[in-house]
């Protein structure tokens, strides 16, 4: 069995790599401050990789050394000193604990636009925060480096869900995002902190692969505002061959999602050879359509190689258009074609009068024509939180 230690590096060294943390992307320089503050108070913790237990939630004591945990649909059965297939979650005495609560390793700013939400909020911020580690085991994983290894080899920082929200409304964020790595193996950190988000009028959004017991799903609903569930593909062998998940229990959670009122919006990432097949794609939109609404809006995401998957070619922007044109086709009304800045899909278009509503660029918003939710051109109802 594995062990684990914590490694101690001095605060400035942390402070450095907290700056090529989160898989290449960069943080803000106006957390700066935030940064070294959180470093000091990590430092007396234990120093940048540590460890912050707090007692997980959704699990079963079934002796004093074993319990199974409910939190996903893997339902670990663990023993003392085992750590779940998400490498964050291990049991003690029988109690089950988390290892990230509050010890992120990733802490940024972004876009909303960067989710992937077009109709949630454009042209807005979100305090965006992951931990280590991840339910899934996708080959071509962009964050590999920190989805993919336990708390103890990343570089953690010290935020708290008072601080995680503190910090949003010190830069003025309107929304909390928990992304980047899988959301749910964090679940008490971001749920404690949604819910202190919740009471400042802070709003919750949740990127994630979807693969979470409905109980936890419907809980966390009471506190989220919007989620961006990543359908991987729409077969089995599949997501079985690629992430090592469960489609079914993915299709439950944006259900669930939806009947408790939570945006949702759908990212499909197209794997060249893997999940393309464009008659699956149809039956992958007649399902969104019939199940979730025509309203949902879906992303077809550009694949470029990363991880293990660098052996393939980015996606064929033909591929993505034929994509898109099938959803339309199918009766989605907001299709979008993302990882391909200043391409037309990246738009949206009023599904009565067809005029441009939202120009985008990349994350950038270059144009707006909604107005109080609606069509400034024709008043259609747009869906979505514009406000």
């Amino acid at each position: 069995m594995r062990k684990f230690g914590i490694k101690k590096i001095s605060r400035r060294k942390f402070c450095q790599t907290c700056l090529l943390s989160g898989a290449g992307l960069l943080i803000s320089p106006l957390l700066l401050n935030l940064l070294k503050e959180s470093a000091e108070a990590a430092e007396e913790k234990g120093g940048p990789g540590f460890v912050n237990s707090h007692e997980a939630m959704f699990y079963e004591k079934l002796d004093q050394r074993t319990i199974q945990c409910h939190l996903c649909p893997r339902n670990c059965l663990l023993k003392n000193g085992m750590r779940g297939i998400c490498r964050a979650r291990e049991p003690r005495d029988g109690k089950h604990y988390s290892l990230v609560y509050g010890n992120p390793t990733a802490v940024h700013i972004d876009p909303i636009e960067k989710k992937p939400l077009f109709h949630f909020l454009p042209a807005t911020t979100a305090f965006s925060i992951a931990t280590a580690g991840c339910n899934f085991r996708c080959k071509y994983c962009q964050n590999w480096q920190i989805s993919q290894f336990p708390p103890e080899e990343t570089q953690n920082q010290y935020l708290p869900p008072e601080a995680t929200v503190e910090a949003a409304r010190k830069y003025r964020c309107p929304t909390i995002a928990y992304t980047y790595t899988e959301p749910s193996i964090f679940y008490e950190y971001m749920l404690d902190t949604a819910k202190i988000a919740q009471k400042y009028g802070i709003r919750n959004i949740y990127h994630s692969n979807g693969s979470l017991n409905r109980k936890p799903v419907e809980e966390l609903a009471l506190y989220l505002d919007g989620a961006n569930i990543d359908l991987k593909g729409f077969t089995q062998e599949f997501y079985s061959k690629i992430s090592e998940g469960d489609l079914e229990t993915v299709l439950n959670t944006i259900k669930t999602l939806k009947k408790n009122l939570v945006h949702v919006e759908i990212t499909n990432l197209m794997v060249p050879s893997f999940n393309d097949d464009l008659q699956t794609v149809r039956k992958m939109c007649q399902w969104v359509r019939d199940e979730v609404g025509r309203d949902t809006p879906l992303h077809f995401s550009r694949f470029h190689p990363s991880y293990k998957l660098k052996n393939l070619s980015p996606t064929p922007i033909k591929t993505l258009e034929e994509a898109r044109k099938i959803a339309m086709k199918e009766g989605l009304r907001y299709v979008y074609i993302g990882n391909v800045p200043g391409h037309v899909g990246e738009n949206t278009y009023c599904p009565t009068d067809g005029k441009l509503l939202i120009r985008r660029l990349g994350y950038r918003i270059l144009e707006n024509n909604i107005v109080n939710g609606k069509c400034k051109f024709c008043a259609t109802e747009i869906a979505g939180v514009w406000r």
